[in-house]
């Protein structure tokens, strides 16, 4: 493998992304939502991709001209080529779609860890492959697929999750290895409970209080703080970073 080496000057702090075209799964709301807002704001052309079409087209809307809003079920593999193809060439992807059904290992039905597995996982990997292929014949790209804390630590009621996650991070390393001689790097981010409206209304109260007197920063994520780790591996300050899986939690998985 030959590759030409950088000087010190041409490495990019500016968090710019003028010029690239992002496709993000998962856009219409959450964390992906947040990630697309972040990535217009920085120049780049969005292009939100959900399972609820309108959506993500009201999404795009919202981000201004020339972003794109198309619907996508990245569980199906002839969605998934259909909205990469619609998508035109990307520079950066980012998989935010994803699902959470929390049960006790031993009452969770099988059909509900086959289909978790399915949204956070497989589709991941189709969506990753899908659009790989295109940055791999240009020669350049950055893959950031949305893992958890819950891919390193047990959480209980998680067992469909919890694989689910760690399964993502263990398929970006694996991306990372075998792309980044390519031209395509490839990185995951772990965050912690995330403030969006969902994640509001399952930690309110009790619940959430004990679980955020469980992190050294002693709060949960801001949908915002997870697109600013996204910026960062989507920017050129980034291009080193390959095979990471940069955790977002306020140091709860190292105690």
């Amino acid at each position: 493998m030959t590759t030409t080496e950088p000087a010190d000057a041409d490495v990019d702090l500016s968090f710019r992304l003028d010029g690239r075209t992002a496709l993000i799964t998962g856009a219409a709301s959450g964390i992906g939502s947040a990630i697309a807002g972040a990535f217009a704001a920085a120049g780049a052309r969005v292009v939100a991709v959900d399972l609820d079409g309108e959506a993500a087209r009201a999404r795009a809307a919202e981000l201004g001209d020339g972003h794109v809003g198309l619907t996508g079920n990245v569980a199906d593999p002839g969605s998934v080529a259909e909205f990469a193809a619609a998508a035109g060439p990307v520079d950066v992807l980012v998989t935010c779609a994803g699902i959470v059904d929390l049960a006790p290992a031993e009452d969770l039905d099988p059909a509900v860890f086959v289909r978790t597995l399915s949204i956070n996982l497989t589709g991941t990997f189709l969506t990753a492959q899908a659009v790989g292929r295109g940055m791999l014949e240009r020669g350049r790209g950055k893959v950031i697929t949305m893992a958890s804390q819950a891919a390193t630590v047990a959480l209980d009621g998680h067992a469909a999750y919890c694989a689910s996650k760690a399964g993502v991070v263990g398929l970006t390393k694996v991306l990372a290895s075998e792309w980044a001689g390519r031209g395509v790097t490839a990185n995951s981010i772990s965050p912690t409970v995330v403030l969006t409206e969902l994640g509001r209304k399952a930690w309110d109260g009790p619940k959430g209080e004990a679980a955020k007197a469980a992190i050294p920063t002693g709060r949960f994520a801001l949908p915002r703080e997870i697109a600013g780790a996204a910026l960062f591996l989507a920017s050129g300050a980034s291009d080193m970073v390959n095979g990471a899986d940069l955790v977002v939690d306020g140091g709860y998985t190292i105690r």
